[in-house]
């Protein structure tokens, strides 16, 4: 077993990582790990444990955890938007097809308000995108 474990370990936090090293070469044949940094996947920053200091090693293993983890962030953030929209039509089926006018009092408000609230945002956007695309295409 001891030899199928890698000799780093991320333990995920809300907002990156603590990082260790993984030590199975040891007397007692225990898997002893060793904080040796932290990772913010917002802001990218690296610090060591401590007084530790990191080889170049350790640090591109750390960059590159950082990148494909910001990357597995982005994917799910997208994959989170889709569901989403399939709950949005789910919804709609929903207070189209089987909602009780009760149900539909205890949503309603909310639900519009949220809509509402994203349709402000969505439109803002686009017209934003819309703008800098119609001023890149004067220059």
């Amino acid at each position: 077993m001891a030899g199928d474990l890698p000799d780093y370990y991320f333990r995920i936090r809300e907002n990156g990582a603590a990082v260790f090293k993984v030590d199975t070469e040891n007397r007692q044949r225990r898997i002893e790990m060793e904080e040796i940094a932290m990772v913010n996947v917002r802001n990218g920053n690296i610090k060591p444990h401590g007084d530790r200091k990191l080889t170049d090693e350790e640090m591109a293993l750390i960059r590159d955890w950082l990148e494909r983890r910001v990357a597995l962030l982005a994917a799910r953030d997208l994959d989170d938007i889709h569901r989403a929209i399939d709950h949005m039509n789910l919804t709609t089926h929903w207070a189209q097809s089987r909602a009780t006018d009760a149900q539909l009092e205890d949503v309603t408000d909310a639900l519009l308000l949220a809509m509402h609230d994203l349709r402000t945002v969505l439109v803002r956007k686009k017209a934003d995108r819309l703008a800098r695309e119609a001023g890149g295409a004067e220059e």
